[in-house]
C-alpha cells in the first residue's frame, strides 16, 4: 500500500516562513467543544494531528489548499483560512 507521504511527494511546496496561511482560531475549541475532531483524519495531506492533551496541532506545510478544514469545522467555525501568498504555497507537478 502506497502512504500518502509518497503520493505527496510528487507535489512541492514553498513555505511561507512566519505567515501560515491556516490558523486555528481558538485551539481551545478543538479539545473543549469539538469532539470528533474530524480535521486529523479529513485533511488529505494530513496537515492536522491530535495532541496527547486532546488537542489539535496543525502544521500547514504540504498543504494542498483544497479548503477541506474550512468545510468539516464549519460547525465551530475554528480554521481561519486564506490562500498563501503569491509564489508561496502548493507547486502541483502534474496538472
Amino acid at each position: 500500500m502506497i502512504k500518502i507521504e509518497e503520493k505527496l511527494f510528487q507535489n512541492r511546496y514553498k513555505v511561507d516562513e512566519g505567515r501560515p496561511h491556516i490558523q486555528i482560531a481558538n485551539p481551545s475549541v478543538c479539545s473543549s467543544t469539538c469532539e470528533v475532531q474530524a480535521c486529523t483524519f479529513a485533511c488529505p495531506a494530513a496537515c492536522y494531528s491530535a495532541t496527547e492533551t486532546g488537542g489539535v496541532e496543525l502544521n500547514t506545510d504540504g498543504c494542498l489548499e483544497c479548503g477541506t478544514c474550512r468545510i468539516i469545522c464549519s460547525e465551530h467555525h475554528n480554521v481561519d483560512w486564506a490562500y498563501p501568498r503569491g509564489g508561496h504555497g502548493i507547486l502541483f507537478k502534474f496538472g
